[in-house]
């Protein structure tokens, strides 16, 4: 199987099939100009050693060089093989609330899209950690099985939004526990379930299940997202209303997310717009002891970049041997 390191480059592909074009053009321009000049013919008689076709060949042989000397850059590599990884790490599951509460816009643009960022920012701090993601509302599931793979987790992160989960409300405790299950066989001490919500918990006893994970030897952290006074919460361009008529105001709920995260034996941390909370508790995290992981992953590729940058210099050499005059024995002709 073929894959590039660097697929960027290969959108350099794109000039291959202008340079042919941009150099017919130039030739059609030179042809007019030579025709106001004077009878074709007899300009062609004036400049016998002049070769049209050699041109053509050594712009063939440049295009060709062009071609190689990108997909080079690209990083060709075959021959991927399994191989087992140890890693050594924590396991963190964060538990990412997607209730229309989460719309208000405390944060800008919104509470949601305010944490993905952070949670963005986060794994790309990330080094040997596993993480998983879990979304919830009235009800919880595993977005992202437990991973150390960054790039599949801002993916599945950058999909997420109150439609994720179908039932509204926020079952705080069932995301606790969700997460709980979730965690490797592998892991034993270094576990954490890091909960962002706004706290208004609707569903269930979140601080039974954070009590519950803290026996297991889960430590539960959790980020208040919102504000105290509270702010209405916009849905299909209007402010949601109640079945009264009367609009719909989310406030944060700082006592249950601190009575969570001491039952979890974790912390509690107040979102803001510049530090939303995930660079301390990533701290705390690092304090934890770090546990060793086996993974099998695709590795050992064996580079092909050199080979194709040997046939661009190969080629470019044969270009300048072509030469642009007309060889006598009509070689190119």
């Amino acid at each position: 199987m073929l894959v590039f390191a660097h697929s960027a480059w290969l959108l350099l592909l794109l000039l291959v099939p202008l340079m042919p074009l941009v150099y017919a053009l130039v030739r059609y321009m030179r042809r007019l100009r030579v025709q106001r000049f004077g009878d074709p013919a007899l300009v062609r008689s004036l400049m016998p050693s002049y070769s049209g076709a050699k041109g053509w060949v050594r712009l063939v042989l440049f295009d060709l060089a062009f071609l190689f000397f990108v997909l080079g850059l690209a990083r060709p590599q075959i021959g991927a093989k399994l191989k087992e990884r140890e890693t050594r790490g924590a396991e963190v599951m964060i538990c990412l609330d997607v209730s229309n509460s989460m719309l208000a816009r405390d944060y800008s643009p919104n509470r949601l899209e305010r944490a993905k960022l952070a949670i963005s920012r986060l794994v790309d701090r990330l080094q040997d950690d596993r993480i998983g993601l879990i979304v919830f509302a009235g009800s919880s599931f595993v977005q992202l099985p437990i991973t150390t793979d960054y790039v599949s987790a801002k993916m599945f992160l950058s999909s997420i939004d109150t439609e994720s989960v179908p039932v509204q409300g926020t079952a705080i405790g069932d995301a606790i526990r969700t997460a709980a299950r979730g965690f490797s066989s592998q892991s034993e001490k270094s576990r954490a379930i890091v909960v962002i919500t706004d706290g208004e918990n609707h569903e269930d006893d979140p601080v039974e299940a954070a009590r519950q994970a803290a026996e297991a030897g889960i430590r539960v952290y959790t980020i208040g997202v919102g504000s105290a006074q509270g702010q209405p919460i916009p849905m299909n361009g209007e402010l949601l209303k109640d079945s009264s008529g009367e609009i719909v105001v989310t406030r944060l709920d700082e006592g249950t997310l601190r009575r969570v995260a001491e039952a979890g034996g974790g912390a509690y941390v107040l979102a803001g717009n510049e530090e939303f909370g995930l660079n301390p508790i990533l701290s705390d995290l690092r304090r934890l002891e770090a546990e060793h992981f086996k993974s099998v992953v695709f590795e050992a590729y064996d580079e092909q970049y050199m080979y194709f940058f040997a046939v661009a210099l190969a080629l470019l050499v044969l270009e300048t041997l072509v030469g642009e005059r007309r060889h006598k024995r009509r070689l190119f002709e």
